[in-house]
């Protein structure tokens, strides 16, 4: 197996960080079958990089000028065997047999892991290059605990990250045995043949200080049985992260972060940002969470206990920051180092209004109009609010006031991430068009420059950007109700390039699925759906 380069995210400026999957590793393609195109795109995590920005700068296939229902649709699918919550991961020219090949590498409900051929497709469902069950023997996955968010079985459920310096793909599964134990396990496979690596998988197991939901000895302990890894996998500095769902709102739970080593997958740190109460679980809608280039870690939580005590530091007294927008340091370890919660934080949790439902995005840094460099991210949740966080200043908590650098009214509930590309944030909420505010002296607009003609129906919608540079920007956007593609122009949103309802006899239909993320890469976009990945590209 041919060594890989490195990615160093946290050595890295943000304007490469957004190139940092897209080495150049392109090389002839040697199977015995036609060629498929050169890729030296890689896509190793969720939202395309750790800022989780959304946007794919290296696309020189698809332009403005042929997406569209005459020369742009459905090529086929990649049939597997459960839902495919998590976004698709691309490789490029990986080395399998002696044969380099771009690679799609799909994870689903049922517990397995595909290696696809991201070049076979051609009208009609293409066998996997290899395919891997996460399930250990004698067991099931794990059936849905009652609660219809992940339904009817829950295997992996989250986004996995790739390293290509370790060979690895790195997957989080839950499964069930028949006396009735729970599992959940960090597995590392081999990029070219499934193979687990690294002595995995390991069990995940858990204790943290406390005398919240299920302590005993005062500690709090994670039972595997009421926690799924709902959000996306992150890699910092050869650190694997996991941030944890409940099942719905199913007590007890707390809220859990944990940091594993992606060299052995032993557990390196662990912290509970609800240590004595209860909730505070991390869902934002299938996304993930963020990093800075310094290393530090963005994410919205779900409501949970929240003391309004503070210390003399802003802190809660308790230590329970439930329903927060949260700063972690990994710098020696998981530590909780800013926050922002409304003045109205106990309501919202009460009422079911949190921010957890919403991921968040870290943007580029700005100038303000005087000249001072802000470093900011981006998110919401079911208050219907978009909040703009200086990460060097996050606000903490008044029980007067919101503390926060800008907050802008949407109209509607956040269950997706925004995207950013070119200056601009992309946003849409449930039940309103998908809308572009423009980022002026480091401030969001008010009111947004354009907007979809479409609405979206719940969950709303998470867009990503495909574009070469600053140039033929698209916006890609996926209708839950319905199951459409759809394609904008990204400079106006009123320019729908393409809806995969357009073309006649339903030839670009496909079943929908929620929390899908539309990824671009190398000439097709890849969508996740019940029982398959459909695949969109220029026609024959």
């Amino acid at each position: 197996m041919s060594r890989f380069r490195p990615h160093s995210w946290a050595t890295l400026p943000f304007a490469a960080i957004l190139f940092a999957g897209c080495a150049n590793t392109s090389g002839p393609v040697l199977s015995g079958g036609p060629p498929g195109p050169p890729s030296s795109t890689d896509v190793i995590t969720y939202h395309y990089d750790n800022q989780r920005t959304g946007q794919n700068l290296n696309e020189v296939t698809l332009t403005p000028a042929n997406v569209n229902s005459t020369k742009f649709g459905k090529l086929g699918e990649f049939t597997v065997d459960g839902k495919v919550d998590a976004q698709p991961l691309y490789l490029s020219n990986v080395s399998i047999s002696g044969n380099k090949k771009n690679i799609l590498y799909v994870v689903t409900e049922h517990g397995s892991v595909y290696a696809f051929d991201a070049d076979s497709i051609n009208g009609m469902t293409a066998a996997s290059l290899w395919k891997t069950s996460t399930l250990g023997s004698g067991e099931t996955t794990s059936d849905n605990r009652g609660c219809g968010q992940v339904s009817p079985e829950i295997g992996i459920t989250a986004t996995p990250v790739i390293d290509r310096t370790r060979n690895a793909i790195y997957v989080i599964a839950m499964s069930k045995n028949s006396a009735g134990n729970y599992f959940q396990r960090l597995h590392a496979l081999d990029l070219a043949t499934g193979a687990e690596l690294f002595g995995g998988p390991k069990n995940i197991t858990a204790t943290y200080p406390g005398s919240g939901d299920n302590s005993s000895g005062g500690n709090v302990v994670f039972d595997p049985k009421q926690y799924k890894e709902r959000p996306g996998l992150l890699e910092i500095n050869g650190t694997i992260y996991t941030t944890w769902a409940s099942h719905c709102d199913i007590r007890p739970y707390t809220s859990w972060v944990m940091a594993s080593s992606a060299s052995s997958l032993a557990q390196t740190s662990v912290l509970n940002l609800v240590p004595n109460g209860s909730d505070g679980g991390i869902w934002m809608s299938g996304a993930a969470p963020a990093a800075d280039v310094a290393g530090n870690i963005f994410f919205l939580e779900g409501n949970g206990t929240f003391e309004t005590t503070l210390t003399a530091q802003g802190f809660p007294s308790n230590q329970d920051c439930g329903n927060c927008f949260v700063k972690l340091s990994t710098s020696g370890g998981l530590a909780l180092v800013d926050y922002f919660t409304p003045h109205n934080t106990i309501a919202a949790s009460n009422a079911d209004l949190d921010l957890g439902s919403g991921g968040a995005i870290v943007l580029p840094d700005m100038k303000d109009a005087t000249g001072a460099t802000r470093r900011l991210a981006v998110g919401g949740g079911k208050d219907s609010t978009i909040y703009v966080a200086d990460r060097d200043n996050m606000g903490k908590f008044n029980a007067n006031t919101d503390q926060i650098y800008q907050a802008i009214p949407m109209g509607g509930q956040v269950f997706s991430m925004p995207a950013y590309f070119n200056g601009t944030v992309y946003i849409a909420v449930v039940g309103n068009a998908l809308k572009v505010f423009p980022v002026t002296n480091a401030k969001l607009a008010s009111v947004p420059s354009s907007q979809s003609t479409h609405v979206f129906s719940y969950p709303g919608v998470t867009p990503s950007v495909s574009a070469s540079g600053a140039s033929n920007g698209i916006v890609w956007a996926i209708e839950n109700s319905g199951a459409i593609l759809f394609a904008y122009d990204a400079t106006d949103l009123t320019k729908e390039l393409y809806n995969s309802d357009q073309a006649a006899n339903s030839r670009d239909h496909f079943s929908g699925n929620k929390f899908i993320t539309p990824m671009v890469v190398n000439g097709k976009v890849y969508v996740g759906t019940p029982n398959s990945v459909a695949v969109f590209g220029l026609l024959p």
